[in-house]
């Protein structure tokens, strides 16, 4: 009986799926096929050709920006804009003292110099809006530069990540809102009341980033904790028109949740409704508020 053997028959060499004519001695572990170094992608668990790892990808769910779908500027250009706009104002005030009393001073009478100064219930509404960018008081007291310190500082601070999350036109229209907002519950509930300043619209902003911060699963402990700091502030130091800034938090909040909250299908559409119809709403009370305003004798007003 012969002892020889049949040599074995060669097994062939097994080569990447992707490159035929390369060897490969590792397989995908999600397919299973064969891959060469050239195609071996790391994953959780030894390693995946290319297109697991793309099939693997188009099931994982991408973190969910603030505002969805909104093309967005890295160049914070409306809030610098405001703290230069802000500035330029109370450098102004300081060169003349007519500029507050005569031309900008939130109020429906204000008495300066012994003169009645007309306010925005006698027709000059542009005082609801040019007020919010002066600091300075009529007196010339000294808290007008400590006003527009802090204002501007918390401009710098929650402006530009608001700016970049809302995009410009939606940050300025905010911004305005707010500050408007916040001098119409002044003349609302404190017509007498004379005030100028940015306040409303930075407690606008305070709120704006609460919302923000919380739409996009952002911490909103540190903001909650610095509004608290500023209302308790404003509720216990005399002087502070305490109006002008729940008005503007109040308007921000409003706004800033249809920014942040509007459902896909009608976003477009409700980002340029809302804005309007608040300012509409803000329209209708003024005009409401001066056609049942009657000066009070007692305030020394006629």
């Amino acid at each position: 009986m012969s002892t020889d053997r049949q040599p074995a028959p060669e097994t062939p060499v097994p080569t990447c799926y992707r490159h035929p004519g390369r060897e490969a001695h590792l397989r995908c572990t999600r397919c299973d096929r064969y891959i060469c170094p050239d195609c071996m992608r790391d994953a959780a668990v030894g390693h995946q050709c290319p297109e697991c790892v793309a099939e693997g990808n188009r099931g994982v769910r991408r973190p969910r920006p603030a505002m969805p779908g909104r093309g967005r500027s890295d160049q914070p250009v409306v809030t610098y804009a405001l703290i230069a706009v802000c500035v330029l104002a109370y450098l102004g005030e300081i060169a003349s003292k007519r500029v507050v009393p005569d031309f900008m001073m939130l109020g429906a009478l204000v008495r300066t110099d012994g003169a009645l100064v007309a306010g925005v219930l006698d027709g000059e509404w542009y005082r609801l809006v040019t007020s919010m960018f002066l600091h300075q008081e009529p007196d010339g007291g000294s808290f007008g530069f400590a006003h527009i310190l802090l204002n501007m500082w918390a401009l710098y601070v929650l402006g530009p990540p608001l700016e970049v999350a809302l995009g410009r036109a939606r940050f300025l229209s905010l911004y305005l809102l707010s500050g408007l907002g916040g001098n119409v519950l002044l003349l609302l509930l404190a017509p007498y009341t004379g005030a100028v300043g940015a306040s409303g619209a930075i407690f606008g902003l305070f709120g704006a980033f609460f919302v923000v911060a919380r739409r996009s699963g952002a911490p909103t402990g540190p903001i909650l904790f610095l509004l608290a700091i500023n209302l308790i502030f404003t509720f216990s130091v005399s002087g502070i028109s305490w109006q002008g800034h729940v008005g503007g938090l109040v308007t921000g909040l409003a706004v800033a949740f249809v920014y942040a909250y509007a459902p896909a299908v009608r976003r477009r559409w409700l980002h340029i409704a809302a804005p309007i119809a608040v300012l509409v709403l803000f329209v209708a009370l003024v005009v409401a508020k001066a056609a049942t305003f009657t000066p009070d004798i007692s305030n020394g007003l006629a």
